[in-house]
């Protein structure tokens, strides 16, 4: 289920399957043209695009806890990050599972993480993306959230209360290489 989503990256070949309610093929191969989308906006620093995949009334939360709210505020928020320490930096992600959520809602999970020069490591980072179809038909992320793994931290959480130890995630598929010309 996992594909590596990077600027030009193939993301359409998500497996479409979910927990509880199975994802169509048009579903599946939205949802990752939109996280595409998010990624190559990113990439390109520009915060207008990457807020342009946000509802008018989105909720954004990062890692560190920061709330932006709406499309504009969260593009123009990233714009100045994108022109500050997050400059030149590339956005990684893998899908992790999309699970329909009602006819014109899913849920999206992947791991990622944000790189600046050289090769991707460990992805850090789980994010859930709650999306909706819009009246036109177009997906836009309705609520984000971004939160950095503590691994020696959960570790040590399992080992004293072993029964809170999630079933683990899957294992990423090999990712497609990015191809710049």
């Amino acid at each position: 289920m996992q594909t590596r989503s990077e600027a030009g990256a193939d993301t359409s070949a998500a497996v479409a399957t979910g927990t509880s309610t199975a994802v169509t093929t048009g579903t599946s191969t939205a949802v990752t043209a939109l996280l595409g989308r998010l990624t190559a906006a990113w990439n390109a620093g520009d915060g207008a695009a990457y807020g342009a995949e946000f509802t008018a009334d989105a909720s954004y939360v990062t890692y560190v806890g920061t709330l932006y709210t709406g499309a504009a505020e969260i593009g123009a928020a990233h714009q100045d990050l994108f022109g500050s320490f997050l400059k030149g930096t590339r956005l990684v992600s893998e899908v992790v599972g999309i699970r329909s959520t009602g006819p014109d809602t899913a849920l999206l999970i992947t791991r990622g993480d944000v790189r600046k020069g050289g090769r991707p490591g460990r992805l850090g980072k789980i994010q859930t993306y709650a999306l909706v179809r819009e009246a036109g038909g177009a997906w836009k992320v309705a609520a984000f959230q971004n939160t950095k793994r503590r691994p020696l931290l959960e570790g040590l959480s399992f080992r004293v209360r072993p029964a809170t130890k999630p079933v683990p995630l899957p294992v990423p598929l090999p990712a497609p290489e990015s191809r710049t010309p």
